[in-house]
């Protein structure tokens, strides 16, 4: 006989939009505006990976608590993502995301010399979420992310990223935008109400 809650479990899942975004140089600032936009009630859970210096502990999660109304917090192996929550890549660790929306923690080879990595968040997030999959690439050195945009945009999902004219480094998102499978090149002050359009729009 069916599990009643195992459906249930699997259907919620299955309904769950998940954001993934990326930042490296520059990133906290631009977080910070996005994350500060959405409201309360924001129905999606959101990934981040931002390059920091793994010798060090970071605050990051407590500084964007205090600057958005949706929960904030360094992710731990095991957590399942959820809507109007915020889990941040802990430093030198990568983080994906399972066919079960529950996040793994990994300390496995850097990726285009990073880690965490946007690119194995995106793949991960892109096979486990699909079309409900939104990626947004921040302001960045380097082109971590590129190859994971491709990824969820072959999952049929929507890439965002930030435009040159407001990224103090244009090299992440140039990267992206370079791929072709951009849908949206926005100034920062314009995604979170892109994010809003797609998530919402999507669940009404």
């Amino acid at each position: 006989m069916p599990n009643v809650d195992t459906e249930r479990s699997a259907t919620q899942v299955a309904n769950i939009r998940v954001v993934a975004m990326a930042a490296s140089a520059g990133g906290l600032g631009a977080l910070s505006e996005v994350l500060s936009r959405l409201p309360a009630g924001f129905p999606a859970a959101i990934v981040v990976v931002q390059h920091l210096d793994p010798h060090h502990r970071s605050m990051m999660s407590q500084i964007l608590a205090r600057r958005t109304p949706l929960h904030v917090r360094e992710a731990r192996d095991g957590d399942q993502v959820s809507p109007g929550t915020v889990l941040i890549a802990p430093p030198d660790r990568h983080m994906l995301v399972n066919p079960d929306l529950t996040v793994t923690l990994t300390r496995t080879e850097l990726v285009h010399f990073v880690r965490p990595s946007a690119d194995l968040l995106f793949e991960s997030v892109a096979a486990s979420a699909g079309p409900k999959v939104v990626a947004v690439v921040l302001t960045g050195s380097g082109s971590d992310g590129k190859m994971g945009v491709e990824a969820v945009k072959k999952q049929g999902g929507v890439v965002i990223a930030q435009d040159e004219a407001t990224c103090e480094h244009f090299g992440m998102p140039a990267a992206a935008i370079q791929t072709g499978v951009v849908d949206q090149v926005l100034p920062l002050h314009e995604i979170p109400s892109a994010l809003i359009r797609v998530v919402i729009g999507d669940a009404t």
